[in-house]
């Protein structure tokens, strides 16, 4: 990528084409977004339920999300995610062990929602490590590879006949939950100044019709 395009230069020049209250938008967006935490999601069939999934990762400021398409492959579902997918990270494992190894080398716990008996209540959860949160598919949850790899188990408390949840359901209450959480903590949560900064960039080229004629005039005009 070219350097310039990972600039202040460059998205002042981008902010020029956008309106005030977009840039405003963006800013206070961004002042929410978290990676403290991430969504796993495994083999899950229903695109409903995926897309689902990453709209509630973007309504409580999940930046990032994973999808594991050992099984199924997949595609997003823009009408129930409701343009989300513009404003989260998507990235996609073709199964679960190369995901779970990623998620290590960034420095995250391996988290699975599970209603097993040595689960964690969401109540009592530790938010103070960075936690990958991995969610099963509808019928059978997770894999045991994720079962057994799991730094630690999380589930929902219930008081109901019913066991368990539909997986968007669940995810919302528990994106809610831990990140009111998080926000209310001294955790250092938030996005670095330099993710913020190409996230500001990146949002911007979304928000600008013709942002690629734009930068061609940005390059032709700095790189001298």
């Amino acid at each position: 990528m070219n350097e310039l395009l990972q600039t202040k230069e460059y998205l002042n020049f981008l902010e020029n084409f956008l309106t005030e209250n977009r840039r405003k938008r963006i800013h206070d967006v961004l002042q929410s977004r978290t990676k403290h935490f991430t969504v796993v999601v495994e083999d899950v069939y229903q695109l409903h339920n995926t897309s689902a999934v990453m709209r509630s990762c973007e309504v409580f400021g999940i930046q990032e999300i994973q999808v594991i398409e050992q099984k199924f492959g997949k595609q997003i579902d823009s009408e129930i995610a409701l343009g989300a997918q513009k404003w989260v990270d998507i990235y996609r494992f073709e199964n679960s062990i190369s995901c779970i190894r990623a998620m290590r080398k960034k420095g995250y716990q391996i988290i699975a929602t599970t209603p097993h008996d040595q689960s964690t209540d969401l109540t009592s959860f530790d938010i103070t490590k960075p936690a990958a949160l991995f969610f099963g598919t509808e019928k059978d949850g997770l894999s045991e590879a994720v079962l057994q790899e799991a730094d630690g188990m999380i589930h929902i408390p219930m008081v109901g006949f019913t066991e368990s949840l539909n997986i968007s359901v669940s995810a919302a209450i528990l994106l809610q939950q831990l990140s009111d959480r998080l926000r209310k903590s001294n955790i250092e949560w938030r996005l670095t100044p330099q993710e913020i900064l190409l996230k500001k960039i990146d949002w911007a080229q979304k928000s600008i019709k013709d942002y690629v004629k734009i930068t061609e005039r940005f390059i032709e005009e700095n790189s001298n």
